[in-house]
């Protein structure tokens, strides 16, 4: 764009404004509340004790610093001294962050003890501070201030802090409906605050009028008198009268002026730092719909000061090119050359009637010098080289290294398969803490192996998004929420997950198979009540009858395998014709094996047994079923039906090769047929609010004649690793299946099943011969989701496969509609898929 001066008194030259056309999830500006959710060191210890305080506490072992999640030190748990009054809320646990911080999410647990604690907290509240002065409750978008806390001492619930806060100092108060006494743990997520911006000062937003009457309130709703919703890391939509948030007013998002209310056509804001920075950009993102009388501003003025001096009488001034052809919102970026202060004031002019921000952001460093007109002094600029000349040297040893691991590895792993060449059996019948393999060579050490411990990967709520920018790949590293196995002690995966590395936490979904299973079956929190009732349905199972066949997964607490066992009919029961069973008495058939390692910690432990649970009451023809479990004795294994021709995935790959192992390749009637029986499946599923999240062929067993059963194998296999993006701090995800809100948004629902179920059914019709998209990068993959959010007809569907029908392509089409109440039920994908097949 071309830059025009306008010849401003004491102004310099006019720069020119980008404006870059990135949705607001990808936009490389400010913070994203929905990646910024990182354990801010409570649980991890990063937080020092001295860092944790609170009003009083109980005992020395109940004192401030034993308040970290997750941990049991002292007596477990922060207790303060006295019980807590309703009336009165003087008790509080305290943290330092010793910067500012964006927090999104707080998680909080009672007081477990190793089963001899019964304290918790059942509601709080949210203090917090910026300079350790001046203190503000947090409240929620509706004003509420009192955050659901724990219903029993072992359970962590995390909840989102919608709007997020910025602060340094953060106290939690613990609140009860009546006086008792309560004990609490906490961990704070968030990142650290790196605009530096401790306030601003702006003017009130107004009201805008529709012509049907409609008022749109533009004011900034959840302003603290310092911060607000120019700095809550969320962007308007490109239609002002839309927003993110549920249950809110029109123009939420937005804080908006009209010209006629201001003096001098133009609207003023002060911003306030921590401290004299550097400012070399100032992003703000407008909104732009012109055809309503709403235009990014068409200049903008900005003066500097350094202290509490007087403002600097030369600006900064940046005028724009108006763009009157794309209506979208966008980051219109302002140059500020530089400029050293520790306060900015801007004078944004109006092109319009009306002018609409809904997030300021600047870009800046830190500087130490005494005087705005100083220089920076060289030395920091011979410093700088010095360090990324040793980092250069850091990072060439650490290649070395790597590959010197690499080759011995390679070296490693040639000497094991040789020993795995032997014929081998597995004896799950051990009552110690390790079962054995009956081989020559079992190895002593394997007792003494990985003792890593259980890092919880909560499942998401409205969480994770990430484009681009802030979606990058690691180091190969298996999560916690992977697969485990019946024999033990498994080995540790090669790629575990480094210490230190933090785990991006999630709310609002309870996974129950963080640690066994992939991404399987994930219960809404209020769906919950399939864990009261009768204890487990299933019967305890002699471990000596099973039989080792081959090992289908590994993750992180041990590893799936394929066992064979005879007497099953036994246990399963009339009512259900066992895959492989044939119907004769005592006929061997396969199994799949899941095992808890015996050192796993209680968390891990509980996680399992409501996996069992939950798992002993999903009876379904077309889902994968809980046979027996071993729980008597560690290490604790669940046995589910394993069907005779693997998983769909190999199975129709296998028939575009040339070999069918059924005996014939699949027609186009046989592939509707076994569409039909996943989403049978899919629909029994949802009747129970279950979020599968991991839908995809890889997932899907496939027994005689065709038989469809649904699973959750996939993600153990080393076999299908190229199916699944690695995100720093996160469980690995299948980006290729997932809906646009699940990668943007972070929200898993039946919807987002549905739209993975248009890609299973797209695999499925094209006989896996690739995978989804597979002419795009992973990173393209995800930009592609950003184009389904913004709906502009930009966005990539997958191809019509040969063998699908048009009745079935535009079932898919309709699977992966942006707006998720426009998907179909999985009652309406069953009953077309029916109809459809009648058809042929």
């Amino acid at each position: 764009m071309e830059s025009a001066a306008l010849g401003h008194g004491g102004c310099a030259p006019a720069q020119a404004i980008s404006m870059e056309g990135f949705p607001p999830a990808q936009h490389p500006a400010g913070v994203i509340a929905a990646v910024c959710r990182y354990p801010l060191g409570m649980s991890g210890g990063h937080i020092p004790d001295e860092d944790i305080s609170a009003s009083s506490h109980w005992s020395d072992s109940t004192a401030a610093k034993y308040g970290r999640l997750d941990s049991e030190g002292g007596d477990g748990a922060w207790c303060p001294k006295t019980p807590v009054d309703p009336n009165d809320l003087k008790e509080f646990l305290q943290i330092d962050l010793h910067a500012l911080h964006f927090i999104t999410l707080v998680g909080t647990q009672g007081r477990h003890a190793k089963g001899h604690g019964n304290e918790f907290s059942p509601m709080y509240k949210i203090n917090y501070s910026r300079d350790g002065t001046r203190w503000m409750s947090w409240r929620n978008r509706h004003g509420k201030q009192v955050l659901d806390g724990n219903t029993n001492t072992y359970d962590i619930v995390l909840k989102d802090l919608e709007p997020p806060l910025i602060a340094r100092f953060v106290r939690f108060l613990p609140v009860t409906d009546h006086s008792m006494n309560v004990c609490l743990r906490v961990e704070l997520y968030g990142c650290v605050w790196l605009d530096g911006l401790v306030s601003y000062n702006a003017p009130v937003g107004q009201q805008l009028i529709l012509p049907g009457g409609t008022i749109i309130y533009l004011n900034d709703s959840v302003y603290d008198g310092g911060l607000g919703q120019l700095t809550d890391g969320v962007s308007g939509l490109d239609d002002f009268t839309q927003t993110h948030e549920y249950h809110v007013w029109p123009g939420y998002d937005y804080v908006g002026w009209r010209n006629e209310s201001t003096a001098g056509g133009y609207v003023e804001i002060t911003f306030e730092f921590d401290r004299i920075r550097n400012f070399t950009a100032m992003k703000v993102h407008c909104n732009n719909m012109f055809a309503k009388g709403v235009k990014i501003f068409k200049e903008v003025q900005c003066y500097f000061r350094a202290d509490t001096s007087e403002w600097e009488p030369s600006a900064v001034s940046s005028v724009l090119v108006l763009d009157d052809v794309n209506p979208s919102a966008r980051f219109v970026t302002v140059p500020l050359l530089h400029r050293m202060a520790s306060a900015i004031k801007c004078q944004y002019y109006f092109a319009d009637t009306w002018m609409m921000f809904s997030e300021i952001t600047f870009q800046s460093g830190t500087t130490t010098t005494s005087s705005v007109g100083d220089q920076v002094d060289d030395s920091n600029t011979r410093i700088l080289i010095g360090c990324l000349v040793a980092i250069i040297f850091i990072l060439v040893a650490i290649i070395v290294i790597i590959l010197w691991r690499q080759f011995w590895q390679k070296m490693l792993e040639k000497a094991s398969r040789r020993m795995l060449d032997d014929e081998m059996t597995v004896s799950l019948s051990l009552p110690s803490e390790s079962s054995m393999f009956n081989h020559n060579h079992s190895s002593s050490s394997s007792e003494q192996e990985s003792s890593s411990t259980y890092d919880r990967i909560f499942p998401l709520g409205p969480d994770y998004q990430e484009p681009s920018r802030l979606i990058r790949k690691l180091p190969e590293f298996t999560s916690g929420e992977e697969d485990t196995g019946c024999s033990g002690p498994a080995k540790p995966s090669q790629a575990s997950v480094p210490e230190g590395v933090p785990h991006y936490a999630e709310a609002d979904i309870v996974n129950l198979q963080g640690v066994t299973g992939g991404n399987t079956y994930s219960v809404p929190a209020l769906t919950m009540d399939l864990l009261s009732g009768k204890d487990v349905a299933v019967e305890e199972f002699p471990r000596k009858l099973l039989t080792f066949k081959e090992k289908l997964g590994e993750g992180q607490f041990g590893e799936v395998h394929l066992c064979e066992v005879e007497g099953m009919e036994k246990f399963t029961g009339k009512d259900f014709a066992l895959e492989g069973l044939d119907g004769s008495l005592n006929h061997p058939v396969l199994v799949a094996v899941k095992m808890l390692r015996a050192d796993a910690n209680k968390n891990a432990r509980n996680d399992f047994l409501k996996e069992i649970k939950i798992m002993s009451r999903l009876k379904d023809p077309n889902i994968i079923r809980l046979l027996a479990v071993c729980i008597a004795d560690d290490p604790l294994c669940m046995i589910t039906e394993y069907m005779e021709n693997g998983d769909l995935n190999q199975f129709l790959s296998r028939q575009q090769a040339g070999s069918p192992s059924a005996g014939h390749a699949p027609t186009v009637s046989d592939l509707q047929f076994m569409a039909t029986q996943i989403a049978s499946g899919m629909k029994y599923l949802s009747s129970l609010n279950f979020v599968h999240r991991d839908l995809a062929t890889r997932n899907c067993l496939v027994g005689k004649h065709y038989t469809i059963k649904i699973a959750d194998f996939g993600m153990s296999r080393n076999l299908y690793s190229g199916d699944y993006y690695r995100i720093q701090g996160r469980a690995v995800l299948p980006i290729r299946w997932m809906s646009w809100e699940s990668i943007l948004l972070g929200k898993f629902t039946t919807a987002s099943d549905v739209w993975a179920f248009g890609v299973t059914l797209w695999e499925t019709f094209t006989l896996c011969r690739e995978q989804p998209y597979s002419q795009m990068s992973d990173e393209q993959v995800i930009e592609n989701t950003g184009e389904f959010f913004r709906d502009q007809g930009r966005q990539t569907y997958l191809p019509q496969p040969v063998l699908c029908p048009d009745s079935v392509y535009k079932l898919m089409l309709s699977c992966w509609r942006r707006d998720t109440k426009d998907r179909p039920s999985f009652q309406d994908i069953h009953r077309l898929l029916q109809d459809s097949a009648s058809e042929e």
